[in-house]
């Protein structure tokens, strides 16, 4: 091991400037000083090796776990960590027997691993007697930091189950009650008359869109009291007649309302309205059953702006020949 040697040279060169101290310079307290810290000068070097080897080892371990994290609130005393009940709490609580089972394990393996690790060295013990100065020094630092690198590796197993171990109980911690989900939701989206007032106001600035789209339509189909859709068709962007707004008993009225203030034409035919307001969204066009009764319906429309410019016989709307599907009459 060539911490060893280095430790091992360190060492020596201070213990053997401290043993060849003289009488004057034991009692000169300031060259003992310095003597004494030079000394400690020639160990600074391995041992800031050693440290630094420790630490890297510590940011590769940390950041191979779970990543690297510092937080300054951590660091932040705290009043409620002095209160003696959380800490007995905590001392009696589930958490601190599993921590004390682990405790135990790790001591167990631990010394398990020192006294196997005796046993099969007692003969290089034994040698150390034997060896002459400085390679005893050498020889004892070696088996020290074997002794020091095999315990770390049978901590491996320690950390090979237990890490896995706290990441499982910390997404255990992180899971919710139902009480905690309802909670939460609440939080979320608010208390029921919250939704209710949110959804009023959603409402109420989806009719005002409506409304402002509503002088691009070309034709109104009503029931002709309770329901009112407006369709609209440009032949140059829409692919088939879209449904620009729609609405039953007020909100019929008013778009029959603002029809009549644009001028545009609105057509009484009860099963069509029905079957559009019921199987149409805004801003969607009509579904191919109904491809043929609003074809009639726009045709009819052209006829009768025909007829207001020239004259001639009034048309009219047969709404019996309507084909409406079974399943979209309502």
């Amino acid at each position: 091991m060539w911490f060893g040697e280095i430790l091992a040279k360190g060492l020596m060169v201070a213990m053997q400037r401290l043993f060849e101290l003289s009488r004057e310079e034991i009692f000169d307290l300031g060259k003992l000083f310095d003597i004494i810290g030079g000394s400690l000068v020639n160990l600074l070097l391995p041992l800031l090796m050693i440290l630094t080897t420790l630490f890297i080892a510590a940011l590769i371990g940390a950041a191979g776990v779970g990543g690297i994290s510092f937080s300054a609130e951590a660091a932040m005393p705290k009043l409620s960590k002095m209160n003696p009940l959380s800490g007995l709490k905590r001392m009696f609580g589930m958490q601190s027997w599993v921590e004390l089972l682990k405790s135990i394990l790790k001591v167990l393996l631990v010394s398990g691993v020192a006294f196997y690790l005796i046993e099969a060295s007692q003969k290089d013990l034994f040698q150390l007697s034997l060896d002459v100065y400085p390679q005893n020094i050498f020889h004892a630092l070696d088996i020290l930091l074997n002794f020091v690198l095999l315990i770390s590796c049978s901590l491996l197993v320690v950390v090979a189950i237990d890490i896995p171990f706290q990441i499982w109980q910390h997404a255990e911690q992180l899971k919710m009650t139902k009480q905690e989900v309802k909670d939460e939701y609440k939080d979320t989206e608010g208390k029921p008359e919250v939704k209710g007032r949110i959804r009023m106001l959603q409402r109420e600035a989806a009719q005002r869109r409506m409304m402002a789209a509503l002088p691009q339509a070309d034709v109104i189909i009503t029931n002709p009291e309770h329901f009112s859709v407006a369709l609209r068709y440009k032949q140059n962007t829409d692919k088939a007649p879209v449904v620009i707004a729609k609405g039953v008993d007020h909100m019929a009225l008013k778009i029959r309302e603002i029809a009549r203030e644009y001028d545009i034409a609105i057509v009484p035919a009860p099963p069509l309205a029905r079957a559009l307001y019921h199987t149409t969204e805004l801003e969607q066009q009509i579904p191919d059953g109904l491809f043929v009764a609003v074809a009639q319906v726009l045709a009819f429309v052209f006829q009768l702006k025909q007829y207001r410019r020239k004259g001639g016989q009034r048309p009219k709307l047969n709404e019996e020949s309507m084909p409406i599907p079974p399943d979209m009459r309502y």
